[in-house]
């Protein structure tokens, strides 16, 4: 008859387990490990008892949640087998008879994330949580090689591609999804969620699956309807919070939502938003990437046209629906069992910031990326918003004083370089052919054809009346300079052509919202000679241009030419971004893993005028601790003159590390930088 082990104690081997596992960054003082993984545990057997192979039994219960059941799969109920099986929940004894018991455990690579109770025997109870586990193949988010999982799963920074479509740059981000509290974080977001607060033992259930727990991170990371991470604000000012630009982290965004009882952090925008969700699926074992669209629609009402109007100035007039210079959102990798189409298995996309309702709720996907560059629209979930922010057609009309309205020629394309950080490197890759084929190729028609697209069936190149009208741009167009963009008009006719020009400028949102002019010029006699060319600057001026900036530090371009001739108006437009001054760092010293280290960071006022309270902070995963370091300068800083600190943190951990820095002023906000350092053991 088979005796029950007598159990004293339990050694967790934590930090064993939690190593082998790929979870020690969160620390080794609890257990911490994966599903579909073997983990092994020591049992001390009470004086006078002892293990004897086929006569021992122990029966393991293992629950999650507040209502645990076996109909959910939140608890399972198993005994001693001869081997461990890592396809289902599992124990086995792994070392010889004796009164100490080497005990091997795996959890079922379907069952939910989460906290655990595993209860050994009658008396005792451990506790665990349980992980996502991308490494192991019957897992639905396994990923097979090496270098994407240290880029998708074990990387703690990275960089998020703002800017525009023609001047992508990578601003650095600390993912910190490993940093000290933040796995709790993440799971108390998960508890907070409106389906576990209605139905927690159906929700904990649904934590099997990726796909659902990225739908609710989708909807719990904003707060539109919940109690979730980030307030999002697009316009005014940021009182009462951190403008979106403050933010270099997640962890300090996630740390002040737990420590404020769950009240919303204030303000995120996209980048923010995608930043945030992409540390909570890292945390949680799902690997995840952040991606941003240029020339990114936003469609309202699904007929994946966008409506742009405009006055006899090419001044914007009425918000309606809108193009944004990029917009940023989050690809996770898993199977899609739901949808029955292998080939929509991998990279799915979704959107934590709030912008249209999907079951009620304001989130967005997961949608396979596949199934949008193939145009099925009926696959789960909100295929057609997203195949319309990167293929919606975008028509402009000149609204005229009079009251009537004109289409206006112009070539404006959506969904432009979809970027995202390359694997190993800081540098951009570019998906977009992942998201769509060739513009103008038959298999974009066919998808086209497919998606109803009846806009881009129907749409014939444009008569132009020969005349061609583009914007150039200066090499060199810093924060604090004077500098020149040009209108380029052409005459492609046999015959003079006589135009008016019409050339602006004004300060614009990411999100194209439009600010004060910069700088305007109205040409009523421009005469085009046959196969003649034309030339005509536009200057901007710091001195009118400088207070009209917002944080993005971007300036809308438009040019508008009538032809007399023919009554035809052709736009061009054109974002451009003002660079911000370079933010050099230099590392003092050997960086030693939890050795007092120092960091020399400057940076040059590039303004035609002084910079009041300066100051720079740093932030770093495994570099400061998971707190925002901040040094200010006693003292105003003149044009040309260098902004200088010296700034101290004990690096915790070895590695490849990215100290991410940021420097504001009065006058010159959340310049970003970044220095990586390697830090010996």
């Amino acid at each position: 008859m088979a005796q029950e082990l007598n159990i004293e104690r339990v050694s967790l081997e934590c930090e064993f387990n939690n190593m082998d596992h790929r979870t020690d960054l969160n620390g080794v003082d609890r257990l911490i490990v994966r599903r579909g993984q073997a983990f092994t545990i020591s049992l001390y057997l009470k004086p006078g008892s002892s293990y004897e192979s086929g006569t021992s039994s122990l029966t393991c219960v293992a629950e999650t949640g507040p209502e645990p059941s076996e109909e959910y799969g939140t608890r399972a109920v198993f005994g001693l087998s001869q081997n461990i099986s890592t396809s289902a929940w599992s124990a086995a004894v792994t070392s010889p008879p004796g009164d100490m018991v080497a005990l091997s455990l795996c959890a079922s690579p379907r069952a939910p994330i989460g906290r655990y109770t595993v209860r050994l025997g009658s008396s005792v109870d451990i506790q665990l949580i349980l992980l996502f586990n991308p490494w192991c193949s019957g897992d639905a988010v396994y990923m097979e090689r090496e270098e994407d999982l240290a880029e998708y799963i074990l990387s703690q920074d990275g960089l998020i591609y703002r800017g525009s479509f023609k001047y992508p740059y990578g601003t650095p981000w600390s993912y910190g999804q490993f940093e000290s509290g933040i796995l709790d974080v993440c799971l108390q977001i998960l508890d907070m969620n409106p389906k576990c607060l209605k139905n927690p033992g159906k929700d904990h259930s649904g934590r099997r699956n990726p796909i659902y727990v990225c739908r609710v991170l989708s909807a719990m990371v904003n707060c539109n309807d919940d109690r979730g991470v980030l307030f999002g604000k697009w316009q005014g000012g940021f009182d009462g919070g951190e403008s979106p630009m403050f933010w270099k982290s997640s962890v300090d965004i996630l740390r002040r939502w737990e420590a404020n009882a769950c009240a919303p952090v204030k303000y995120g925008q996209c980048w923010v938003f995608a930043a945030v969700a992409c540390s909570v699926a890292r945390a949680l074992g799902i690997p995840c990437r952040v991606v941003t669209n240029y020339q990114s629609a936003h469609d309202s009402n699904g007929n994946l046209l966008i409506e742009r109007y405009v006055d006899e100035n090419g001044e914007s007039r009425g918000r309606g629906e809108m193009v944004w210079n990029y917009h940023c959102w989050v690809e996770s990798w898993m199977t899609r069992p739901d949808l029955k189409k292998p080939e929509y298995n991998g990279w799915q996309a979704y959107d934590p910031t709030p912008q249209e309702k999907s079951e009620n709720v304001y989130c967005c996907g997961p949608v396979p990326v596949r199934a949008i560059k193939e145009g099925d629209l009926t696959m789960r979930y909100d295929a057609p918003f997203v195949f319309a922010e990167v293929n919606a057609d975008l028509v402009t009309f000149m609204k005229k004083a009079d009251g009537t309205q004109k289409k206006l020629i112009t070539e404006t394309l959506v969904g432009q370089k979809i970027s995202t950080k390359r694997v190993g490197r800081d540098d951009r890759e570019d998906i977009t052919h992942l998201y769509k084929y060739p513009e103008g190729s038959q298999e974009e028609r066919e998808v086209f054809e497919r998606a109803e697209h009846q806009a881009k069936l129907n749409k014939r190149p444009e008569e132009g009346s020969g005349l061609q009208l583009s914007i150039k741009v200066s090499v060199d167009m810093r924060k604090g300079c004077d500098f020149d963009v040009f209108a380029l008009v052409s005459n492609g006719t046999d015959s003079v052509k006589m135009c008016r020009l019409v050339f602006g400028s004004c300060a614009v949102s990411y999100t194209g919202v439009l600010g004060a002019n910069c700088g305007f010029k109205d040409l009523l006699n421009v005469e085009l000679q046959p196969g003649g060319e034309r030339k005509v600057p536009l200057r901007l001026n710091y001195s009118k241009y400088g207070s009209e900036l917002t944080e993005d530090g971007l300036i809308r371009l438009a040019a508008l030419l009538y032809d007399y001739s023919t009554g035809n108006i052709l736009m061009a437009a054109r974002t451009i971004v003002l660079t911000n001054p370079e933010i050099k760092v230099k590392i003092l010293g050997e960086p030693k893993e939890n050795r007092k280290l120092a960091a020399e960071i400057s940076l040059k006022n590039p303004l035609p005028q002084r910079l009041d309270k300066c100051c720079f902070s740093i932030e770093g995963a495994n570099l400061t601790g998971g707190t925002v370091i901040t040094e200010s300068l006693g003292q105003s800083v003149e044009p040309g003159e260098e902004a200088k600190v010296k700034i101290y943190f004990t690096p915790s951990r070895s590695g490849l590390r990215k100290l991410v820095v940021d420097f504001d002023s009065s006058q010159l906000c959340h310049v970003k930088g970044y220095r990586n350092v390697i830090i010996g053991k």
